[in-house]
């Protein structure tokens, strides 16, 4: 699929202007602290959720195979959950997804 510059110039200022604009906004109009513990706790947690939804549709179908992706995010989740680190987290989680493709294409 070719898009032509223009189009694709055009579609990013729009998505600069978008964001420019919320970040001025709720600069310009936010001068106050906020003190009500629940908006201090959902705007906390807000960035991590948004990480979550836009990285878990990719890591689960970016496999051949959606039972790879989904044990490859098991096998992550409970390593994380024991607090391992980031290399062997990561390194498990592809080993995994290997193995069940490989289970998978040889049955």
């Amino acid at each position: 699929m070719n898009v032509p510059v223009v189009e694709m110039l055009v579609g990013c200022l729009i998505m600069f202007a978008v964001t420019y604009l919320t970040k001025a906004v709720t600069l310009l109009f936010g001068k106050k602290t906020i003190s009500n513990r629940y908006v201090r706790s959902f705007l906390y947690y807000l960035p991590y959720s948004v990480l979550a939804v836009m990285v878990f549709p990719a890591i689960v179908f970016s496999t051949s195979d959606l039972y790879a992706g989904i044990a490859g995010t098991v096998v992550a989740l409970l390593l994380s959950y024991f607090r391992k680190g980031l290399i062997p987290v990561s390194l498990a989680s592809i080993a995994t997804v290997f193995a069940v493709e490989l289970l998978f294409y040889f049955l």
